[in-house]
């Protein structure tokens, strides 16, 4: 990350934070938060997040906005009026993180915090990001498609380009796979973020490689719905995804997937909304990178999992 004098900025933010406090209520903190699209539905546990914890603190108002669809122009743009709104915090899953780099860093020297979460930018002078190790994840799903594969098979993947979470997995996967000699790559799908283009993606895929041992995801589209995996027979083709929202654990339980990597869901909000509200108060994170882990789900440990995904929509603790 680049280095921007954390001590002025954090000077700039207390006084832009401090505006108004001769009123006789103390005036909320805003906060952005900035999905990479409205109808991608990981993004749903996100707000829910953010929105708990901000009721929790009483003292923030989450203003949730993000492009209708994947649009890195659409979501800069939105950047951009938040910096123009003089809001006190942002919050930002990252679509294109060289085409937003330079408006992030134009934030931050504005006085307005920046931090990342689910997708970075890690050029830019975001002051922290919370969200999975995308590489050692992507790792994990080539060891895992290596272990149901026997070391031996052929592989198309499916991912997104140009969001650094998409390039970091898909390059964590390749790396696993280089280490088997059996296991060969025969395409590599860019789906564009578009969760409806999935099931046709598939079938495309299925039908030109009868064959095929697997299909690795490095995004939970083929997950988002009940029937994106329909042409795939599970009894030849094994599927490794990530995401693990409603539906798909219930896919996994039905054989149509194997293994799914799930993330922090409602993680990515609550602590966003946490961290900007630290450095606010001039209590910047001693570490920028926060790791918040992956979850590891197979047919051994879902219903484990779903009691868990009952207790964290529930908002218990």
């Amino acid at each position: 990350m680049k280095r921007f004098g954390i001590g002025l900025i954090v000077a700039g933010l207390l006084a832009h934070a401090g505006c108004g406090r001769e009123s006789s209520a103390p005036r909320k903190l805003r906060l952005a938060i900035i999905p990479k699209a409205l109808d991608i539905p990981v993004f749903n546990y996100a707000k829910v997040g953010a929105e708990r914890t901000a009721a929790g603190l009483g003292n923030v108002d989450v203003i949730w906005r993000g492009p209708e669809r994947a649009d890195e122009l659409r979501q800069k743009e939105i950047l951009e009026s938040f910096i123009t709104q003089r809001v006190d915090g942002i919050a930002i899953s990252v679509l294109n993180a060289d085409f937003l780099t330079t408006t992030i860093d134009r934030a931050v020297e504005a006085g307005i915090p920046v931090v990342t979460w689910d997708s970075d930018a890690p050029q830019s002078k975001r002051l922290a990001f919370y969200g999975v190790d995308d590489y050692k994840s992507g790792q994990i799903m080539g060891e895992e498609a290596a272990r149901l594969l026997g070391g031996n098979g052929t592989i198309a993947i499916i991912t997104s380009l140009g969001a650094s979470n998409l390039r970091r997995r898909l390059d964590g996967v390749q790396n696993a796979l280089a280490s088997h000699p059996g296991l060969r790559i025969v395409e590599t799908y860019d789906i564009k973020e578009d969760p409806v283009r999935c099931a046709e993606i598939i079938a495309t895929g299925t039908n030109r490689y009868p064959g095929l041992g697997a299909w690795i995801s490095v995004g939970g589209w083929p997950v988002f719905t009940r029937n994106a995996l329909a042409a795939v027979d599970p009894a030849r083709t094994k599927v490794i995804s990530f995401d693990t929202i409603p539906p798909a654990p219930e896919i996994l339980k039905a054989g149509k997937a194997q293994v799914l990597l799930g993330q922090k869901y409602f993680g990515w909000g609550s602590e966003s909304v946490k961290l900007l509200t630290e450095i606010i108060a001039g209590r910047p994170p001693q570490h920028p990178i926060i790791d918040s882990g992956v979850d590891v789900v197979t047919p051994a440990n879902v219903d484990a999992y779903l009691e868990e995904w009952a207790r964290l929509e529930r908002g218990s603790k």
